[in-house]
């Protein structure tokens, strides 16, 4: 029988939050993505998508703006924040073992075997989330196909405003 362990998966919702952020370092400079278009591209439900993002902009990663030229853009910050920091707006500080998520100390870390472990094991997870930047990622999606500027509106992209277009 084949198990999943959910307990040491990233949520739904940090998924989602990666690849929005990818998405919108991807785009062309100056320019906003709808909901609609946000929630195609990354698969993700627009209420469910919605959420994530207003997370994202309270975490000043992304800058949310109503109305007709309104949309979500990636603020500096966003561009250069890494992996972890996308994820830590979302589900908070990332542990692998519940032994490691306080600063109180384990009372069993001085003879179990498995403490050294887990730490280590965190100490390589946060070292590549923290030097996984957002913007490295946009950079490696060639795949991703960019709309012309004739079509930037049928995709919901709107181009930011105070940019003179």
């Amino acid at each position: 029988m084949k198990k999943t362990n959910s307990s040491m998966q990233l949520t739904r919702a940090a998924d989602y939050a990666i690849r929005a952020m990818v998405h919108l370092a991807a785009l062309p400079a100056h320019r906003r993505a709808l909901l609609p278009a946000l929630a195609e591209a990354t698969g993700a439900p627009e209420s469910f998508l919605s959420k994530v993002l207003q997370a994202l902009s309270q975490a000043k990663l992304i800058s949310s703006r109503r109305g007709q030229a309104g949309g979500f853009a990636l603020l500096p910050a966003g561009c250069q924040a890494s992996m972890r920091q996308v994820i830590e707006a979302i589900d908070g500080p990332l542990c692998l073992n519940v032994c490691l998520a306080t600063e109180r100390s384990c009372s069993r870390k001085i003879w179990c075997p498995a403490h050294p472990v887990w730490a280590r094991a965190q100490e390589a997870m946060l070292g590549v989330l923290n030097v996984t930047l957002v913007a490295d990622l946009a950079a490696q999606a060639s795949a991703v196909e960019v709309p012309t500027a004739g079509s930037a509106k049928a995709a919901g992209l709107l181009p930011l405003r105070g940019n003179g277009q």
